[in-house]
């Protein structure tokens, strides 16, 4: 029945489909889960906004056409890709150092948090971290203009209205996950307090992830 509306051609097809992918565990919802639960929910939230500001900018880059720039000229993937692998690696072996002076400082109770406070200035900007890690993900702008074509219409007289209802609707499921992944690291950092070898491993497992994720990307084609 929803068919058509706004020249989207298959909406209900497009909510699964979105909810499906979002749950998908990535460097984005890893870097805020991790994010709340070293400095709260205001801090979570603030990288929240870094994953919405980037996931917008690849959806409006995408309508405009610009992944199927990337796609066609192969010098300008490999830029991308590598610099988003260099810096997906750059936040893996910062948590390791994290985890290592924690470990060191195990018996402080001045180092509650999951890393500890001792980070570079820049590392302690999470919305900005967000967004970079968002931004410097070629495999995104290709999902996303290969996903979004599908269901809008291309007899449609304005299919900018299209992609703005996806984009929202994309964003408003991002929301709602991003959001239990705040609260459940708040809930873990509470944990870690009382658990300093815990927290430790959890630090450790999460640079894993990001390491894991850098060496993925680097290796990825177009």
């Amino acid at each position: 029945m929803m068919a058509g509306v706004l020249g989207i051609t298959d909406l209900w097809t497009y909510v699964l489909g979105t909810a499906a992918i979002v749950l998908l565990p990535g460097p984005n919802s890893l870097f805020v889960l991790s994010t709340a639960a070293q400095r709260g929910v205001a801090a979570g939230y603030r990288a929240a906004g870094g994953v919405f500001v980037g996931d917008w900018v690849l959806m409006v880059l995408s309508a405009a056409g610009v992944a199927s720039l990337v796609q066609a000229y192969p010098p300008l993937f490999l830029v991308i890709k590598y610099a988003g692998a260099a810096y997906l690696g750059y936040v893996g072996l910062t948590m390791l150092r994290g985890a290592w002076r924690r470990w060191r400082t195990r018996n402080d109770p001045a180092t509650p948090r999951l890393i500890d406070a001792a980070q570079p200035a820049a590392m302690r900007s999470p919305f900005r971290k967000a967004l970079v890690i968002s931004l410097l993900n070629p495999k995104a702008i290709l999902f996303f203009v290969s996903f979004f074509i599908q269901f809008v219409d291309p007899g449609y007289a304005w299919p900018a209205l299209s992609f703005l209802l996806l984009g929202l609707i994309a964003q408003v499921t991002s929301a709602l996950y991003l959001t239990a992944l705040i609260f459940t690291g708040t809930f873990l950092a509470a944990q870690f307090r009382r658990r300093h070898r815990l927290a430790v491993g959890a630090t450790t497992g999460v640079a894993a992830l990001f390491l894991g994720f850098s060496l993925k990307l680097a290796t990825a084609t177009a």
